[in-house]
């Protein structure tokens, strides 16, 4: 069973992916919070799986929020964040701060199901088309800050080229076939690579990634 928390400003949001995802045998809703702050204190109690935040809200927003669960609790959850448009900088500052992915507003039911179990599932990038073009929007911000990553030169071969495929939206299991390598390897590869860019996880990866021209947006 894998636990869900709701975080969204709107009721009637909160109430709808309520009854999208509490009708899954394997998904359980076990709690909602309706702004950032309250969310941070109710992750800490009931510790769900898996947290659906809305990226813009009053007071502490989605970013801030999910830094701060990041970072103070020591197991902390998946986050999803949720928002109204794909472009939204708001999105791209989230998945910075270590969000595991994000959902549309007008996402169909099944597509929040499965994202929450891809999440879950922690070995494939959700929408990596989106977060191309996220990243390609803010490549040209993000040099002229003069943002040297410090791991370059630090990858080996292999590990940057399970990079380059992780970017493009393959699985663990399929970088292993198109690499004719063991999925263990693959795996020991992941966490290698995740170690030396101090990544939390492949979004973030990716994220870096893309933000160092590592990976030139297409």
């Amino acid at each position: 069973m894998t636990t869900v928390m709701i975080v969204d400003d709107e009721q009637l949001i909160r109430a709808g992916l309520r009854a999208i995802v509490a009708a899954e045998p394997d998904l359980d809703v076990v709690g909602e919070a309706a702004d950032g702050a309250q969310a941070q204190s109710e992750i800490a109690r009931l510790r769900p799986d898996v947290v659906l935040m809305d990226v813009r809200m009053p007071g502490v927003d989605g970013i801030q929020a999910t830094r701060n669960i990041l970072e103070r609790q020591p197991e902390p959850p998946k986050i999803l964040v949720v928002t109204t448009f794909e472009n939204d900088d708001y999105v791209y500052d989230a998945l910075r701060a270590g969000a595991s992915g994000f959902l549309l507003k007008r996402s169909r039911p099944e597509e929040i199901l499965q994202a929450i179990r891809m999440v879950v599932q922690g070995d494939i990038l959700l929408f990596p088309a989106a977060i191309r073009a996220l990243a390609a929007a803010r490549q040209d911000q993000v040099a002229s800050a003069g943002r040297a990553p410090r791991w370059h030169g630090q990858l080996t071969d292999r590990e940057a080229e399970v990079l380059r495929l992780m970017s493009t939206g393959l699985s663990n299991a399929e970088i292993g076939e198109t690499l004719f390598v063991s999925l263990q390897t693959v795996k020991t590869h992941v966490g290698n690579l995740l170690a030396k860019l101090g990544a939390r996880d492949r979004t973030q990866a990716v994220i870096f990634a893309y933000e160092s021209g590592f990976i030139q947006p297409k």
